[in-house]
């Protein structure tokens, strides 16, 4: 019997007790040593652009309140863009107009602290850490709080930093500060989302994607919520989302603070529950039990690529699943929003470089597949990750001792991160293509204005499958860093798509390349620069990885 086995009853029958916090401390400090590079990339990547980047801009190009109103009658006109930021509850404030986009970040910051809550609880736990600490003076509760304190210290300073940030502008600081709060409210949220999660499964693949799979849904029933209520009553569905709560707080719009206590309360009971969970449950076990396997091996799971297969399959059905229900929305609300967007030069500018063209349809279609691309990234960045996994756990080196390849065992994984996202950008194609085109009258001219929006991001995308295979080559113990390079791209793509970001800052971030179809003309060149990046970048990888030694937790 195990140590961890042996404890277990005790702890099920005793109370809480401090002995259940010894290390907490210590172990903290070893989260931030290890999150040291990462961890403020986040915080600041999500704050400080608030003020010198979203409130100035806006203010540089709307410099008058009926340049705002046009703006913000434009947003709450076009179910696209409120279905993806929210809407605006002040159409003459600076303050809510500019941070209109920053919107995003709500959900942004979830990824983030869902991110950094799997890695410290049941990504330890799957490649054996937790069990080694255990062997410690260290308590059951130490590791789960120790990562919680982390990380809702980490919300909370990206919240502080973003009242700063905005405090440091024009707009008035109840409102910064209202809108820094429910920032930092969203975070704690999904933190305590994932400490749920990750009690749930003994894979941390499966617990991110439970964990995402709920900030997506929350994301979506907001989307879906707002899109329906247009410049109307709140919808019940914003409330059933914590982005949703969020953008309910209305800073400079009214700043309704008492709603941030739907975050508290949130947060309470979630953690609540994260550590009743634990509590009843072995160390390395999960509370959803693991079916028991076939007595005999399928056909299917012939060869490494029949195994890589069994792996995938779950997360790649449920990512197209996911990007389809998307397209299906950009499909439901793109057409009757007009061919053009008001007279203001201004707001007709933005809408140009969102999409592409001065036409509203095309540039909210162009710009809608560039948001299901950002989607498909993720995507790929999760499935190439599943190389850094395998080898983690020491399953590569097992199944390397058989007749099979370094690049072969490569490659049935690289084939998910490569063709997954070309089949779940596809399905988002079909699916937006055919509502189109039955609402437009036009089914075969608008299905294929949107498989070639989509289509097109494709190399785009494979960007982040080479840049985490590179990674994984050269840089194993830095693979989950693909993760941070996503993020950053993120945050470069809704930062340039305002006025005045330099062409060069834009340039940073691969989903500006590809053609904004259907609005702008088909260019190829781009799309074959970044194919070649992609191509050096998995060849550097592949190689890297034949020469270095395996490595395991």
């Amino acid at each position: 019997m195990t140590s961890a086995t042996a404890a277990a009853p005790r702890v099920l029958e005793s109370p809480l007790r401090a002995a259940d916090f010894t290390g907490t401390g210590q172990l903290l400090r070893l989260y931030l040593r290890r999150d040291r590079i990462v961890l403020p990339l986040w915080i600041l990547l999500l704050s400080l652009p608030l003020g010198s980047v979203y409130i100035k801009s806006i203010e540089k190009v709307y410099s008058t309140p009926d340049d705002l109103a046009h703006l913000a009658a434009s947003i709450l006109a076009s179910p696209a863009q409120l279905a993806m930021y929210g809407p605006v509850y002040n159409a003459t404030s600076l303050g809510a107009v500019g941070i209109w986009k920053a919107g995003m970040f709500h959900t942004l910051i979830g990824v983030a602290t869902i991110l950094t809550v799997i890695r410290h609880t049941r990504a330890d736990e799957e490649t054996g850490r937790t069990e080694l600490l255990a062997a410690t003076r260290v308590g059951r509760y130490a590791g789960l709080t120790a990562v919680l304190i982390m990380t809702y210290g980490a919300a909370l300073a990206t919240g502080l930093l973003g009242f700063v940030s905005l405090a440091g502008t024009s707009v008035p600081k109840s409102g910064s500060l209202a809108f820094g709060l429910a920032l930092a409210g969203c975070g704690v949220v999904f933190a305590s989302v994932a400490a749920v999660t990750a009690q749930l499964s003994v894979s941390a693949r499966v617990a991110r994607g439970l964990a995402f799979a709920v900030l997506g849904l929350t994301y979506t029933l907001r989307a879906i919520g707002d899109a329906r209520a247009g410049n109307g009553p709140t919808s019940p569905l914003t409330w059933l989302s914590p982005q949703g709560w969020s953008l309910q707080v209305r800073p400079f719009a009214g700043d309704h603070f008492a709603i941030l206590l739907l975050h508290l309360a949130t947060t309470l009971v979630l953690t609540a529950v994260a550590y009743y969970l634990l509590a009843h449950r072995d160390i390395g076990a999960g509370l959803i039990a693991e079916r028991p396997g076939a007595a005999t091996a399928g056909d299917t799971l012939n060869g490494p690529f029949g195994l890589a297969w069994r792996l995938q399959r779950g997360t790649l059905l449920a990512w197209t699943a996911g990007l389809g229900l998307y397209g299906l929305l950009i499909g439901s609300v793109v057409h009757g929003i007009g061919d053009e967007l008001g007279t203001s030069q201004a707001i007709k500018d933005l809408i140009s470089r969102m999409g592409g063209s001065d036409s509203l349809e095309k540039a909210m279609i162009g710009f809608a597949f560039t948001m299901v691309a950002v989607g498909a990234a993720a995507y790929a960045v999760s499935a190439t990750l599943r190389l850094h996994a395998e080898e983690s756990t020491a399953h590569t080196e097992t199944l390397l001792t058989a007749a099979v390849s370094r690049t072969r065992w490569v490659a049935s994984h690289l084939v998910y991160g490569l063709f997954g996202p070309v089949l779940a950008l596809s399905v988002s194609g079909l699916l937006a293509g055919l509502i189109y085109g039955r609402a437009a009258g036009d089914v075969g001219g608008k299905l294929g204005q949107t498989m070639a929006a989509a289509l097109v991001q494709v190399p785009a995308v494979w960007t982040f499958t080479a840049v985490t295979v590179a990674l994984f080559g050269l840089l194993p113990r830095w693979s989950a860093v693909a993760w941070g390079v996503l993020t950053a791209a993120i945050a470069v793509l809704l930062l340039g798509s305002l006025a005045g970001a330099p062409q060069w800052f834009r340039d940073l971030n691969p989903f500006e390349h590809p053609p904004k179809l259907p609005g702008a003309a088909f260019t190829a060149t781009p799309l074959v620069v970044l194919l070649l990046v992609d191509v050096a970048l998995i060849t550097v990888g592949l190689i890297a990885f034949q020469r270095r030694d395996l490595r395991s937790a």
